[in-house]
């Protein structure tokens, strides 16, 4: 049977780290008081440094989304990638530039290569696992000889001040400190990033390749509501009204264009849906043991969840102890749709593995409740 293998890796991350005492005169402050939820947030998910596409000292843009992973693809070029012979591009990310063209033709355009087939995988965290997932299809399939994916995310686009209706946004918040933590909290969770792989149909001598022997992803929605979203209000009843719906007045109004979380809705439900449930199926069928399992490359929000992805992993029947666990989350931060990207980068440099290894990564999203897991060996 024939196999896909990543055979490069890349991770980009923008402008200097940025450390906990530095996000809020970057990110910009609502209203006249500092942010109340900010330091309850940052104990919890233990992030101490990150990446924002915002010039530190003027405070503007240095980044848009399809720049910086058009710097991802490039950096492919490092390790010998003929990017010119490239015949497919997946990209995947929460959330673009624009609307119209997709991710991946904005990037292909930043790139400026010869034609190719260029795809965009849309969504929260797993858009960059299912591009990953489309490039590989097509070079198991047969019908492009090399595919390259990418995640990215630009949140701080979406967290910067200016994009936020500070007076309105400050009033609600100092009224009513619960909503902190459905509007506000997510300002000091996310953070900006972009990786990339190249997917071919055999290995490369001289460098350190990954066999992917399979991806599984779980849309849960059919059975859950929504939880993290965007261009959209939520209602009483659970249901989402988008922002097509609305006058130009009620989209200002209620700022619906930022990125919020029903945190209560998150936290009684992400790991039952993300972890256990999957992981019982992948147990029935692909045989998914813990001890086959070397090492555990898990994408989570917070250092809130690590304890809890565990003891739902051994919930779920596979327990697979810390020790054998990678992640970077404590100095690149939250990368959403880029994060497992930048997680097998870091680690397939670090010098770490070795040949016959098998990795195991998680990728959950809490948009209506989804998750993935990829299973790779060292090759």
């Amino acid at each position: 049977m024939s196999a896909g293998f990543i055979t490069a890796t890349s991770a980009v991350l923008p402008n200097a780290p940025v450390a906990n005492d530095q996000m809020e005169r970057i990110l910009g402050q609502l209203g006249e008081k500092p942010s109340r939820a900010r330091p309850t947030v940052l104990r919890s998910n233990g992030i101490l440094t990150r990446h924002y596409g915002i010039d530190p000292v003027t405070l503007q843009p240095t980044h848009t989304n399809a720049s910086l992973t058009a710097e991802a693809v490039k950096a492919l070029a490092q390790d010998g990638v003929d990017l010119a012979q490239l015949e497919c591009l997946a990209c995947g990310t929460s959330i673009a530039d624009q609307i119209m063209p997709n991710h991946a033709s904005m990037v292909h355009g930043e790139l400026g290569l010869p034609p190719l087939e260029a795809v965009a995988t849309t969504g929260v965290c797993l858009s960059g696992l299912a591009s990953l997932r489309y490039a590989h299809m097509a070079v198991l399939s047969g019908t492009r000889r090399n595919a390259v994916a990418t995640g990215s995310e630009l949140s701080s686009a979406m967290m910067s001040v200016r994009n936020l209706r500070t007076e309105t946004e400050a009033t609600e918040l100092e009224a009513k400190p619960e909503l902190a933590f459905d509007r506000d909290f997510l300002r000091w969770m996310l953070s900006d990033g972009a990786g990339a792989v190249l997917i071919e149909p055999a290995p490369r001598a001289g460098t350190l390749n990954l066999r992917i022997d399979w991806i599984e992803i779980f849309s849960y929605a059919g059975e859950m509501e929504t939880c993290m979203y965007a261009g959209a209000a939520k209602l009483p009843d659970g249901s989402i009204r988008g922002w097509t719906s609305m006058t130009p007045r009620e989209r200002e109004h209620n700022t619906i264009m930022a990125v919020r979380q029903d945190v209560k809705l998150l936290n009684e439900h992400v790991m039952r849906y993300t972890v256990e449930k999957p992981v019982r199926t992948l147990s029935e069928r692909r045989g998914l043991r813990a001890q086959d399992v070397d090492w555990f490359l898990p994408h989570y929000s917070s250092k809130f969840f690590r304890d809890k992805v565990h003891a739902h992993l051994v919930k779920g029947g596979v327990d697979i102890p810390q020790e054998r666990w990678f992640t970077n989350l404590p100095t690149k931060g939250n990368t959403g749709a880029a994060s497992i990207y930048i997680i097998i980068d870091e680690l397939r440099r670090s010098g770490r593995l070795q040949a016959g290894q098998r990795l195991l990564c998680y990728v959950p999203e809490s948009g209506r409740f989804a998750t993935g897991f990829m299973h790779l060996t060292v090759v």
